[in-house]
């Protein structure tokens, strides 16, 4: 059996074994651990904010031929003389805008004929000019190449086909002719 000098040397043994496996040699131990236990993460930014898309406010001296003074002029009229029917209230041509000394409208009579009659409606600063304007019937067009700021010419086309310009300009007082262009 084992005798005393045996056992103690086994003890020994085992200890010094027991030893080399303490925690303080394993690769646990040997691993370095943080220091801080805050953890950084990193978050994306904020999205940017999105495009502004404001639309500026319409030009009032820009031609506006939807004005809302429009439609209550004509709503306003006397019927036409040929048929008896009253207005359309969207014009077929013109150059109306809130800013200039003379704008003019051309609309037609509100009827299904083939060649409805047709008239100039004239504005001073957006506003219809009721009275003191030459006969304005007939008229199917304004010619803006000829047009300014004070003076309108409206464009008519003859039983030939032939089509002539008629200048109207506000002399600042009123509209009077000034000619055949």
């Amino acid at each position: 059996m084992w005798d005393r000098l045996q056992i103690a040397a086994a003890a020994v043994a085992l200890a010094a074994a027991l030893a080399g496996c303490s925690s303080g040699d394993s690769t646990v131990a040997k691993t370095p651990q943080p220091t801080s236990s805050a953890v950084t993460t990193t978050e994306a930014p904020p999205p940017p904010p999105p495009p502004t898309t404001t639309t500026p406010p319409p030009d009032p001296c820009a031609v506006n031929l939807a004005a809302p003074a429009i439609a209550q002029t004509v709503s306003e009229l006397p019927r036409d003389p040929n048929s008896n029917q009253g207005w359309y209230p969207v014009p077929i041509a013109g150059n109306y805008n809130e800013c200039a000394q003379l704008s003019a409208i051309i609309i037609k009579a509100n009827t299904n004929a083939d060649n409805p009659n047709t008239r100039a409606v004239m504005f001073h600063l957006g506003k219809f000019i009721p009275t003191g304007v030459p006969d304005t019937y007939g008229f199917n067009g304004v010619d803006t190449t000829q047009s300014t700021g004070d003076t309108v010419a409206l464009t008519y086309v003859n039983g030939l086909g032939l089509q002539s310009v008629v200048k109207f300009r506000w002399n600042g007082n009123g509209v009077e002719l000034i000619g055949n262009g």
